[in-house]
């Protein structure tokens, strides 16, 4: 069964850094990012970013040019971290009144989900961490954060959310930072609609196995709950072209989605700041495209005997040959 791909939308448009702030491109209009992404060959469904991409304004339109160009509505992302009343935290900011909108700004997306047919809500708490020694109440901060998602989890049981995590950026420690202690948040909410997103640019820089990270998850009772793909250098989340450095790790880690039986989407999460972006997104999708193709039954098989083997020098010898065609 061929995997199921899809794009942030921000992907295609105008991406910033803190060196440029107004970007390096022109900033395209949501039907031409909408209409760019249902070009890119593979490409079924989009994420959007609530009040960057879909608001409760433009929800109806933003549903119709979806429906228009034939793609789903694969995720939305509550905007948690990209407005300075976040800078503190959201769900385990000091303030009451900040973690309350950050439940509205989460049951707001929740809502405008449920009315485009999207089951998945997945939440990056950016800025829910800390940056200095004696500055994070982790006991009740990670309580509060804790609370707050055991909250929209139990108000929304028809949808599913996933939390993201990620090490560092824009705090300095984050309080979902790896899978494990992710998995560990999931847990403590509880509730069967609560699991993780795996973004891989962010498990790499976190110096995890991407494969190990998704068989943890996927052991602890199916919590493995969305996939965001890109990749980096290790010491930043650079979120490249997808495969242009980690290769053999992305074959161990499709095999292992596969084995472990892994149904949801491979949703492209680039930040192609001077490169076109929807050719960098094709190229992602074609990258897996490939290594997708490359996992047929004998291949499959034939690493199922190497990992039983456990020979290194047998693992590298097939990935030489299989990446050079000779075998």
């Amino acid at each position: 069964m061929s995997n199921k791909y899809a794009v942030i939308l921000g992907n295609l448009g105008n991406t910033c850094d803190r060196f440029l702030s107004s970007g390096y491109k022109e900033q395209p209009d949501k039907e031409t990012m909408i209409r760019q992404a249902a070009e890119i060959p593979g490409i079924q469904g989009v994420e959007l970013v609530g009040s960057w991409d879909i608001t409760e304004a433009n929800a109806d339109e933003i549903g119709s040019l979806l429906h228009r160009y034939g793609l789903k509505c694969v995720s939305i992302i509550p905007d948690l971290f990209g407005h300075k009343r976040w800078g503190r935290g959201s769900f385990s900011a000091k303030e009451e009144e900040v973690r309350a909108a950050a439940l509205e700004e989460t049951m707001r997306a929740a809502e405008i989900a449920r009315k485009l047919g999207c089951g998945l809500i997945n939440i990056w708490p950016g800025q829910d961490g800390y940056d200095y020694p004696l500055q994070a109440d982790y006991l009740q901060e990670r309580a509060w954060l804790t609370e707050g998602l055991t909250q929209v989890c139990r108000a929304y049981p028809d949808l599913r959310f996933s939390l993201e995590y990620k090490c560092k950026e824009p705090r300095t420690h984050s309080y979902l930072a790896r899978a494990a202690d992710t998995l560990l948040m999931a847990g403590a909410v509880g509730l069967p609609n609560a699991g993780v997103t795996i973004d891989t640019g962010h498990a790499i820089m976190a110096g995890e196995n991407m494969a190990e990270s998704a068989v943890m998850l996927q052991q602890a009772g199916g919590k493995l709950f969305h996939m965001h793909f890109n990749d980096n250098y290790r010491a930043w989340d650079d979120d490249m072209i997808v495969g242009s450095i980690h290769l053999a790790e992305y074959i161990e880690l499709l095999y292992w989605l596969r084995m472990t039986g892994y149904e949801g989407w491979y949703s492209m999460d680039l930040y192609p700041y001077r490169e076109d972006g929807q050719g960098a997104v094709r190229e992602s999708v074609a990258f897996l495209q490939g290594v997708e193709s490359m996992l047929d039954e004998r291949a499959i098989e034939e690493i199922r005997e190497l990992v039983r083997e456990g020979n290194a020098v047998r693992s590298t010898a097939w990935l030489r040959n299989r990446i050079f065609n000779r075998g």
